[in-house]
């Protein structure tokens, strides 16, 4: 049985290994693995002009995305969106996603998913091959 974190827990961005296998550097601070949180995981995505976030699905969470810095074209079941610094998102259960950084400078976004997937492996479905055929899949946290 999996219990809450009792006691506060800080990471800081510069201690987590970023993930690169679905494209941009996605960063997951806050997680099960990381800070032993129970209730679902967040952290940040950062883009390049022109890079982009494969497309995928979370059949059991929600995403939350905040926009800080930069400019993003999502694709929601194939329909795009365009959001920029300070736009929030909803991105509903089992809806298939893509981001892309259509601006000329880089872009930062902090996301956060909930609720949690019964399983690591079930959290994240991909619907587009993944940009680095073995690149690091954090799992929900994963290594720091």
């Amino acid at each position: 049985m999996t219990t809450a974190a009792t006691t506060p827990a800080k990471v800081n961005l510069e201690e987590v290994v970023p993930n690169r296998k679905r494209g941009g550097d996605i960063r997951i601070t806050l997680s099960p693995r990381t800070v032993g949180c129970t209730s679902g995981f967040g952290g940040t995505l950062r883009l390049a002009p022109g890079e982009y976030v494969t497309e995928h699905l979370h059949p059991y969470s929600e995403e939350f995305l905040h926009v800080v810095t930069g400019e993003l074209e999502i694709t929601l079941n194939g329909e795009p969106v365009v959001i920029g610094p300070g736009d929030s998102l909803l991105v509903p259960i089992n809806m298939r996603h893509r981001l892309v950084n259509a601006g000329p400078e880089p872009a930062q976004v902090v996301f956060h998913l909930s609720p949690l997937a019964p399983r690591p492996e079930l959290g994240h479905v991909d619907t587009e091959a993944p940009l680095v055929e073995n690149g690091t899949d954090p799992d929900v946290g994963g290594p720091r």
